[in-house]
């Protein structure tokens, strides 16, 4: 069994998750879809990179990470509709994509979780890394990495719940001496929410994942204070190296992290206990890629088999 991954070219994640397929499972992957026997649209808004007649000609499966109702317009509809006349199964990340593809789609949706890479997160010392990365050894340090204002403007992709992480942040500030430590990119809203309310902050832009982990073992706390997602990694990839998270209830936090860490935001506090940590510790490990591919790669093979 051929498989073809089709990714952005983004420097994102997605890219990410195809470098790591790749890298796990050489042999069951080609570098043309042409020598495919399955094309598998990880980056399901990018289908049209390939011809028409070889969509037609393969099976195909398109990951949709997940849809945000607010941002699908009829437009988006009708480019879902006209994509889907070329796939055969959606692969989705969680229960929440999957109610809103059921409604666009007739075709087998099969929910799979995300992966990470034990190559890549695993645990570390947190002084050590905090003194690495120059951040007081004495702050509480709360991360967020991510993307979450609208381009590049100050407007705040909703979605992703920027308003509710200053929002979270200010109030840990009332209790503790709290210094953030932002990560990725398009961060001009909550930079400018830290700045208006005189709490420190620490900006890494678009680091390597060395860094980034440096940056997780660093944290006292990670915030996830998503509205819609589709997973996100920070949900893996902050628990397998024994980061303190807490994260609204979305994308596959259900899945992986323990009910004391999903919080209201809006309203509660939450200081993870050691337990807490050891449990989602305990919860991700099973999501490694050196196990958890082989549901992937079982799933491709239902699919050229029997779909």
């Amino acid at each position: 069994m051929k498989i073809y991954v089709l990714a952005p070219k983004e420097n994102w994640i997605c890219d990410r998750i195809a470098s790591e397929w790749r890298a796990y499972f050489p042999e069951h992957t080609v570098n043309t879809p042409e020598d495919a026997d399955i094309i598998w649209l990880q980056a399901g808004w990018c289908w049209n990179h390939i011809e028409a007649n070889l969509l037609l000609a393969k099976k195909v499966v398109c990951t949709e990470h997940h849809i945000v109702p607010s941002k699908f317009t009829q437009k988006s509809r009708d480019e879902f509709r006209y994509r889907d006349q070329f796939v055969d199964a959606y692969h989705v990340p969680n229960i929440h994509t999957k109610d809103i593809v059921s409604q666009l789609t007739q075709k087998p949706i099969t929910i799979i979780n995300y992966w990470y890479d034990p190559k890549k997160w695993y645990p570390g010392d947190r002084e050590k890394s905090k003194a690495r990365l120059g951040l007081p050894s004495s702050a509480y340090i709360v991360g967020s990495f991510q993307r979450d204002s609208e381009g590049e403007t100050e407007n705040p992709k909703l979605e992703k719940g920027p308003d509710l992480f200053c929002d979270y942040v200010e109030k840990l500030s009332l209790d503790k001496n709290v210094h953030v430590l932002l990560g990725g990119w398009r961060r001009k809203y909550v930079i400018k929410r830290l700045e208006e309310s005189g709490i420190p902050y620490t900006m890494k832009t678009m680091v390597s994942l060395d860094v980034l982990r440096e940056m997780y073992l660093a944290c006292n706390l990670y915030v996830v204070s998503s509205r819609q997602e589709g997973g996100p990694q920070a949900l893996l990839e902050a628990p397998s190296t024994r980061t303190p998270i807490i994260t609204t209830d979305m994308g596959i936090a259900r899945q992986v992290i323990n009910s004391n860490c999903i919080v209201d935001i809006s309203s509660d506090v939450y200081y993870p206990s050691e337990e807490d940590v050891e449990l989602n510790y305990n919860n991700v490990l099973k999501y490694n890629i050196e196990e958890y591919g082989n549901v992937y790669m079982n799933y491709f093979k239902e699919v050229l088999e029997n779909v």
